[in-house]
């Protein structure tokens, strides 16, 4: 068995591995990148014209044969392990014929967001897999475990082949809604892999253990409590933990949840995996109709999708006459429905999102907006990646014959924090098992 990195020896995000043997051939994730060369945001939209010879020459996607063009034998598979752009973003460049192996709550996440972006990842090609249940690609052995990450549906992957043996972390943490899961796989781990390949995402940064979903709740509660202001939350629509902890937060602090179109059709999808609130007779949730949201929706023919939160609808009016009561999730392309709101004026808008996205022009046009109307400004977060507590709790309980360092900037430093071999490889660098 042989494996190379595409993409992520050096860098967060556009994870890519290859794996193969003699037979067979697969793929662990299909990620886009985050960060071009010099370290400044991907922007697919310069190279979107381009042909794939021409995206493989430019190193933007793997050079591989058998996962493009039919014309060269086919592989085996690719493996999504959650559904953030940087590890399933190019997907919609894998021959249509080539199997992608995935879990259903992402493919519904996926398809979810096509309705409501501009993004079009057709996956026509799948199976789904399920937690903990071993399936076979080929010469491969696969077993998925269930991750605690900001991702709603995330996996870490245990490939086995020729007796051979390679554990891919995905992305995780123990911090989590989900920190129980992380408890689990650390009392199951597999144990003496030959090679772990371990995401680094926090090294680098300080050695400080990350907040957990419920000291965030905890810090949201004083928020909201504290005064009789409308309470704007910019938050990811897919961090699933998030939106729990901000609803449980609503519910502790006496308010009324408000969500738009898109995250009321995330959560009513994704309450049939789990139980997350949605907006339903069980559960306080109102559902403002967004502008843009609503707009693509209709000229793309799916106003069934907004018509069946029409009984949980809330008007503007509505929100401004009871807005010391609200707590509504927003994000710039809402600005046009702020301002139908009246007595918008000194609320509080909790930032709980990655400070790196405060780099960009949308987002700073959207606080100092808010500002500007005397809103104050709370950072409320907690990373959706491991701490270095965690990465040395999998690494303890693996015990792996060597670790590989991926979607990392700081490769160089798994050394001082992991007491076992470490394989420093470069992008598209070959490594026999």
């Amino acid at each position: 068995m042989k494996f190379k990195i595409h993409r992520g020896t050096k860098e967060i995000g556009g994870s890519c591995v290859e794996i193969w043997t003699a037979n067979s051939r697969i793929f662990l994730d299909m990620g886009m990148p985050l960060v071009d060369e010099k370290r400044e945001q991907f922007n697919f939209e310069k190279y979107k014209n381009l042909e794939v010879n021409e995206l493989v020459k430019q190193k933007i996607l793997p050079d591989t044969k058998g996962i493009y063009d039919s014309k060269d034998r086919l592989i085996d598979g690719v493996l999504i392990s959650h559904p953030h752009l940087d590890h399933f973003g190019f997907i919609k460049f894998v021959n249509e014929k080539v199997k992608i192996f995935l879990g259903e709550a992402t493919h519904k996440i996926i398809e979810i967001s096509n309705i409501f972006t501009s993004s079009n990842y057709q996956i026509k090609n799948y199976e789904y897999f399920e937690k903990e249940k071993l399936f076979q690609i080929g010469d491969f052995r696969i077993i998925p475990y269930w991750n605690d990450h900001s991702a709603f549906d995330s996996y870490s992957f245990l490939i086995e082949a020729s007796g051979k043996s390679i554990f891919y972390s995905g992305d995780f943490r123990d911090h989590g809604r989900k920190s129980k899961v992380f408890k689990r796989f650390l009392n199951n781990a597999p144990q003496n892999v030959d090679y772990l390949i371990l995401e680094g995402t926090t090294i680098g940064r300080n050695k400080i253990k990350n907040k957990t979903e419920i000291e965030v709740e905890n810090e949201l509660i004083k928020v909201f409590s504290e005064s009789q202001k409308i309470n704007l939350v910019y938050v990811a629509g897919q961090n699933i933990d998030r939106l729990v902890s901000i609803f449980k937060a609503c519910l502790k602090a006496k308010k009324i949840l408000v969500i738009d179109v898109y995250i009321a059709k995330i959560l009513t999808e994704l309450s049939k995996f789990s139980k997350v609130p949605y907006p339903s007779d069980s559960y306080n949730i109102r559902v403002i109709f967004s502008y843009y949201s609503c707009k693509k929706l209709t000229e793309e023919g799916n106003e069934k999708v907004m018509f069946q939160f029409k009984k949980y609808k809330i008007t503007k009016d509505e929100i401004s006459n009871q807005s010391g009561r609200i707590v509504m999730i927003v994000r710039p392309s809402m600005k046009i429905d702020l301002k139908g709101i009246n007595n918008l004026q000194s609320g509080n808008l909790i930032y709980s999102m990655w400070e790196g996205y405060l780099k960009k022009d949308y987002t700073n046009d959207f606080i100092e907006y808010l500002k500007n109307l005397n809103f104050l400004i709370h950072k409320i977060h907690t990373s959706g990646h491991a701490d270095i507590y965690a990465l040395q709790k999998m690494v303890t309980a693996i015990k792996p014959k060597n670790i590989v360092p991926i979607h990392t900037f700081d490769s160089n430093l798994y050394q001082k924090y992991f007491n076992f071999p470490i394989i420093n490889c470069n992008d598209r660098e070959e490594i026999n098992v």
